[in-house]
């Protein structure tokens, strides 16, 4: 049974109101197509019937589970690969000399979703900066679902996704092939500390960040939210640090005390002075 008009719009305010994703007119493919797998597994014959069981019971469970479902978690490591040599080759060595009487740096990766994208972060560092194995390198990453984060945590990824972007030297320095799949090293994952976390929501206490990448998932959001997440990430930020945003977005006439770098294509942003 096709999703129902009634039912795609309930589905659609669910999203938005729990998650701030934006769900289009057009998009019942994209809401069939992830929600008949979740039916399924739930025991329900159809998508309508575990809406009916949503609007009904509001179950907590169905709750998270349904947004997760819609959340979309595509990832890979060193994806876009410009902003990781501005990183390497602009970023960093400044910021560390800054740093270096603290011996401090604090770095956030939000939607880190199966954690491709902070352990691509947490090589670099130990790859090309291994004066930071005596700093306090306090490296958080949040995601929205918690079954992602597992996955993050866990640090097993299968010979696809370690092919997708993961350079040779890199797979065969901090991985340790575990049968069919590939277990990133314990000194690699001891320095990411994963946490659920919703970006539309109260926000955790957080440090003052160094480093902040929010990389392709504000495109989910509307205007109005891509400024109120902006506008925390700006009181966060410290004065010389660094914000980095998807290859499709962009800080530009969202929130005026953000400019961007000159690194080509990094998607790099500081406060405006």
């Amino acid at each position: 049974m096709a999703l129902t008009p009634s039912d795609f719009d309930f589905v659609r305010a669910f999203v938005s109101g729990r998650a701030g994703i934006v769900l289009e007119s057009g998009k019942e493919y994209l809401v069939e197509s992830r929600l008949k797998p979740l039916a399924t597994k739930l025991g329900f014959a159809s998508i309508a019937e575990l809406v009916a069981a949503l609007r009904r019971t509001q179950d907590r469970n169905y709750e998270r589970q349904l947004i997760e479902a819609m959340t979309t978690n595509e990832t890979t490591f060193f994806r876009d690969i410009a902003p990781f040599d501005a990183l390497r080759d602009h970023v960093l060595p400044p910021l560390i000399a800054a740093r270096r009487p603290s011996r401090q740096l604090n770095i956030w990766c939000a939607a880190s979703s199966t954690g491709q994208e902070p352990y691509s972060v947490a090589m670099l560092l130990a790859e090309h900066f291994p004066e930071l194995r005596t700093w306090n390198v306090n490296f958080v990453a949040t995601d929205l679902s918690e079954e992602v984060l597992e996955r993050a945590r866990a640090g097993r990824y299968s010979q696809l996704e370690v092919n997708r972007g993961l350079p040779v030297n890199y797979l065969m320095k901090y991985f340790v092939r575990q049968g069919v799949t590939w277990e990133i090293s314990a000194d690699i994952r001891r320095r990411v500390e994963f946490k659920q976390m919703n970006l539309i929501k109260p926000w955790p206490f957080f440090p003052q960040f160094d480093l902040v990448f929010i990389r392709n998932v504000m495109i989910y959001f509307d205007t109005d939210t891509k400024r109120a997440i902006l506008s925390r990430i700006r009181q966060l930020l410290r004065p010389d640090g660094h914000l980095f945003l998807g290859a499709a977005e962009t800080a530009l006439n969202l929130d005026p005390s953000f400019v961007r770098t000159d690194y080509a294509r990094a998607g790099c942003y500081r406060l405006a002075a």
